[in-house]
């Protein structure tokens, strides 16, 4: 069963989302809903880390270093400056679309499984990233403007 392999990328992705949230939450907690908001989302990745836990213990998942390849690429060093923020916010929604398709690819295993309660965490996973990625959408596009057009 390559399960675990799942399991390792949902879990991994939705810890480097929360780790995200708060590294954004620091290096742009002068934008006045950035820092709260990341704050809180991270807090939401955070009790979705906790809840996969004991699917970690049941299919026992496997260990590979190819989930922190795209926090370790995206996140290399922080940056400052509404380009920064924006091409941050960027970032962090293409972890969240990661944690998001690996859990629709988990949700299925769970389903074949009959994993009721997997697929049910899968579903809340879901629910939460269409959340993130919502909010991400949404401040991109009231950063972008500003951003790209106006001179710092």
């Amino acid at each position: 069963m390559h399960i675990g392999n799942y399991i390792e990328l949902v879990h991994k992705s939705e810890a480097d989302l929360a780790k995200a949230y708060r590294m954004i939450a620091k290096e742009h907690g002068d934008e006045p809903d950035v820092k709260v908001l990341c704050l809180l989302q991270a807090s939401w990745s955070e009790q979705l880390v906790a809840e996969l836990k004991p699917f970690v213990k049941k299919y026992s998942e496997e260990r590979n270093k190819e989930p922190d390849r795209l926090m370790n690429t995206l996140f290399d060093k922080p940056r400052k400056g509404s380009l920064a923020l924006l091409r941050d916010l960027h970032d962090l929604w293409l972890i969240a679309s990661e944690t998001q398709l690996c859990c629709v690819i988990l949700r299925q295993a769970a389903d074949g499984l009959r994993d009721k309660d997997l697929t049910a965490l899968c579903n809340k996973i879901e629910k939460t990233s269409r959340r993130q990625l919502a909010w991400l959408i949404t401040r991109m596009k009231a950063a972008a403007p500003q951003t790209l057009i106006v001179a710092e």
